[in-house]
């Protein structure tokens, strides 16, 4: 974790935990870290504004962490995310700082996900829940999980949880926990409807936000482009093609937009896939891991659905449509230039847009820079090198990723090289292959038994 802020919260911690975070690579604080601790370590309320990348999560998991009974396997700490991929981030981060302590049991329940296997997990108990508030409040509603012991309760991304519906289950879920509880409210942007929510959870919370100037804006180059809206197909090809990026994700404010965007790439020779809110979970695995795997060059995606997206290695962030709300501008962007990168990000500006372009110009105190765009020539392509195997099974079926790679390897006879990222879910799999090897390979994978049987595969197109 980069950070410039100097560890100087080292002396609060124990030694253990300070060693374990060394361990972890975490030699000082980031800004959100170092504001937001003394108050989640003393047990307060707190309201925290901060970007995508700023380490909120690490703020709140020590907090939690440090307040665990090992002994006790009820749930004594609750989070709830906007999104299944949100939630695994953020127990994987929770385990990692849990190992200060032993047999620290981290949970996630998401919607999308069988819910037998979750009923079986809470029937031995967990010390911390993580998940999205419809699933969580299926499980209240059942009797399978009591959070009526919880000591903290977070509410991660809580701007994109309203803007997704979520408030009803999160009043429900919140009516069921004690009202001597600590309350932790991470957004990214803050607006009237955070104002509302916090005067009805919290109690006297200390409010901390992180300034644009103190997070990831220096290694971010933007560029605006005077496009209106029938210009922008265009537009946006020809911005592909001025940048000649990897990995790009584009924002849209509509739905039915980024299925439009998505579709006129690909028939203009670029790969690119949709994301939004209309999909079901199976599907939004898939496009995700075609992106980070990159066998997907361009993610068309609205707001809500780019939540909890991890790839650190984002060339380009195009705002095909620029939105209104400062800090959702500054979110979006702040999606390129991650972990010390540098980042490219571009937005269009309609001829009625110019408040939007004065706001962008005033927050990150710029001189706007419009680009000169040649026209894209006609055997422009945007192709990733590598495409997407998808396995019928995953980890309830034993199946790990050395087994894939060794089938793959020392199977087939393919170099290591020749393979990529692998995603290992509960009943899927899918392995990123050089894509002259991909016919070859699930051809062969008809004959051939991985782990003692024969497992389908599939080309994702």
């Amino acid at each position: 974790m980069n950070a410039s802020t100097p560890l100087q919260l080292a002396d609060t911690l124990p030694p253990k935990m300070t060693q374990l975070l060394a361990d972890m690579g975490i030699t000082a604080f980031t800004p959100i870290q170092q504001q937001a601790l003394p108050d989640v370590l003393a047990g307060k309320d707190l309201i925290a504004q901060a970007q995508t990348g700023s380490g909120k999560t690490l703020a709140f998991a020590i907090g939690l962490v440090m307040q665990l009974n090992p002994r006790y396997f009820g749930c004594q700490s609750l989070v709830l995310c906007p999104t299944r991929e949100l939630a695994d981030q953020v127990a994987k981060e929770i385990r990692k700082v849990a190992r200060y302590l032993e047999n620290i049991k981290v949970l996630t329940l998401c919607g999308g996900m069988p819910f037998g296997p979750q009923i079986a997990s809470l029937e031995h108990g967990a010390h911390v829940v993580v998940g999205t508030p419809g699933r969580i409040m299926e499980h209240l509603r059942k009797g399978n999980l009591d959070i009526s012991g919880i000591n903290t309760l977070v509410l991660d991304e809580a701007d994109r949880m309203l803007d997704m519906g979520f408030i009803d289950s999160i009043r429900d879920i919140v009516a069921l926990t004690p009202k001597q509880r600590q309350t932790l409210l991470f957004s990214a942007t803050f607006g009237d409807n955070i104002a509302s929510i916090s005067e009805e959870f919290q109690r006297q919370p200390r409010f901390v936000k992180i300034e644009v100037e103190e997070a990831t804006r220096p290694n971010i180059d933007q560029y605006f482009v005077r496009a209106n809206n029938s210009e922008k197909p265009q537009r946006l090809l020809d911005t592909l093609s001025h940048f000649e990026p990897n990995q790009v994700i584009v924002f849209c404010n509509t739905k039915a937009e980024c299925d439009e965007v998505a579709e006129w790439l690909t028939d203009h020779n670029v790969s690119a896939l949709a994301i939004h809110g209309d999909f079901e979970q199976k599907q939004r695995d898939q496009v995700l891991v075609r992106f980070s795997n990159k066998s997907c060059s361009v993610l068309v995606a609205t707001d809500v659905a780019a939540r909890g997206i991890d790839v650190k290695e984002i060339d380009l962030v195009v705002n095909y449509d620029t939105t209104r709300d400062i800090d959702v501008h500054t979110h979006r962007i702040g999606r390129t230039a991650r972990a010390g990168a540098e980042g490219i990000a571009v937005s269009f500006i309609t001829d009625r847009e110019d408040y939007k372009l004065a706001d962008i110009a005033e927050r990150f105190a710029i001189e706007p820079e419009f680009l000169s765009l040649g026209t894209c020539p006609g055997n422009f392509t945007l192709q990733p090198e590598v495409v997407t195997i998808a396995f019928d099974a995953g980890k309830k079926n034993k199946l790990r990723a050395g087994d894939i790679l060794g089938a793959l390897t020392a199977g087939l006879g393919l170099e290591k090289s020749a393979v990529g990222k692998i995603d290992i879910f509960d009943f899927q799999a899918y392995v990123a292959i050089e894509q002259r090897h991909a016919r070859q390979v699930v051809k062969a994978l008809a004959t051939k038994k991985i782990k003692g049987r024969t497992i389908r595969s599939r080309v994702l197109r």
